[in-house]
């Protein structure tokens, strides 16, 4: 596969230790960076991004193979594994660098984004969806102790609590797009 033919989506679901774990576990997903994005800061650090410092969300990077996995399908695992419907908190992590949205590279993300998100309002959600759909913006790799963070750590308290329950429904709600 040549790489001209991956493409890129952006996503932020809270933490990016939690939405790295699950997405480098689909089928067709090359790599997935965690960062940060939708911010003004250039080259922030963690600790910026979590003081609130730079309007950034803690966000992933995916390159993956459309002919494998379509957007749509991204988007469905994406709002499946965090709850969309919480301004600026996932679980007990709050702030507005836990913020949900969706950082599009092109209309077509930009289409596919906004009907998924119409669909979900009006028959899965009892809540507005509040995900943030935005062009997306530089994305800055996290530092390298946060990549990975979830394979190499859990059996960490917050890998267990948080992170334990978004895998296991990816491996029961979503076998047919698993590697």
């Amino acid at each position: 596969m040549e790489n001209n033919k991956l493409e890129t989506a952006t996503f932020a679901g809270g933490c990016f230790w939690c939405t790295e774990a699950v997405f480098k576990r689909i089928k067709g997903v090359e790599r997935v960076l965690p960062g940060y994005t939708g911010g003004e800061v250039k080259n922030p650090c963690y600790r910026e991004v979590a003081m609130g410092l730079t309007n950034h969300a803690e966000a992933i990077q995916i390159k993956y193979n459309p002919s494998l996995i379509s957007y749509q399908q991204l988007l469905a695992v994406f709002f499946a594994t965090h709850d969309p419907t919480t301004l600026n908190r996932q679980a007990n992590d709050v702030g507005k660098h836990y913020r949900s949205a969706i950082f599009y590279h092109n209309d077509k993300q930009y289409e596919i984004a906004k009907r998924v998100i119409k669909e979900l309002n009006a028959t899965i959600f009892n809540h507005k969806i509040v995900t943030e759909l935005t062009l997306a913006k530089p994305f800055y790799n996290a530092e390298s102790e946060h990549i990975d963070y979830y394979d190499l750590n859990k059996e960490q308290p917050y890998c267990q609590a948080i992170i334990n329950p978004k895998i296991n429904l990816l491996l029961t709600r979503f076998k047919s797009v698993l590697k």
